[in-house]
């Protein structure tokens, strides 16, 4: 498990840039990577990116009934919260679909979650009180915004959820941001900043400035970068070896 320096190292990257140093690193099939198949919003992307373990949760806010079969449902689910170490991201599955027919999350419960150590939720459900929770640092990437919260109660929670077209289990690694979310398999996770910063670095040094600093013909550029990309795929073979090739 990621260390504290470990998991800040990873949230000064991007999420795209991220998957580039997992896509370099892992032994997995590429086409295979955990990341939401569907549109997600960042509704704070000036927050930057958020890494955290998953803690997960699904809602009805269309039924009435849990409030009144699971009376204790609330505090259990922060009692599971508050047990998990964090950093922590909350994944909200909402049962209703995209209906949406209320909001788990507005101001009450994002201070509650953040004072339980969670620095973010991504929710296939909706969010609301966006003026109110912008200044409180937490991060919502959320299917869309809503007025109500109707009755958005506990059902289930530390189970495995599906969220914009992607399972996450709890424990798992995520890191998100603007872009959308990728879960980083517990295999692939050491080392991955300083893969991140690797290639961050080679991209710097033979394709960019290959295509931004090309001051001859344009027809000329097609060769230019074709020579910049082998240095740049020499230099991740090196690094990765052939699962590295991009």
């Amino acid at each position: 498990m990621p260390d504290e320096p470990e998991l800040a190292a990873l949230a000064r990257w991007s999420t795209p840039t991220i998957y580039n140093a997992w896509e370099a690193a892992t032994r997995a099939e590429r086409s295979e990577a955990r990341v939401n198949r569907e549109v997600v919003t960042d509704y704070h992307p000036e927050l930057g990116p958020m890494v955290g373990y998953a803690v997960t949760l699904e809602i009805e806010p269309s039924q009435p009934r849990w409030r009144r079969d699971r009376p204790t449902a609330k505090d259990d689910y922060r009692a599971y919260v508050a047990s998990v170490p964090g950093p922590k991201v909350v994944i909200v599955k909402d049962l209703d679909g995209a209906a949406t027919v209320g909001a788990f999350w507005g101001e009450v419960n994002t201070s509650v979650h953040r004072a339980l150590g969670c620095v973010g939720a991504i929710t296939d459900g909706a969010i609301r009180d966006l003026p109110e929770v912008r200044g409180l640092g937490f991060k919502h990437l959320a299917r869309r915004l809503c007025v109500g919260h109707a009755y958005a109660y506990p059902v289930r929670w530390n189970e495995p959820v599906e969220v914009f077209g992607c399972v996450i289990r709890p424990g798992d690694l995520v890191h998100a941001d603007l872009h959308g979310f990728l879960v980083i398999p517990e295999a692939d996770r050491a080392g991955l900043a300083e893969a991140a910063a690797f290639l961050d670095a080679a991209e710097r040094a033979t394709l960019i400035p290959a295509a931004a600093a090309h001051r001859g013909p344009v027809a000329t550029l097609p060769a230019a970068l074709a020579r910049a990309n082998e240095r740049f795929r020499e230099r991740v073979q090196d690094r990765f070896g052939a699962k590295g090739e991009t």
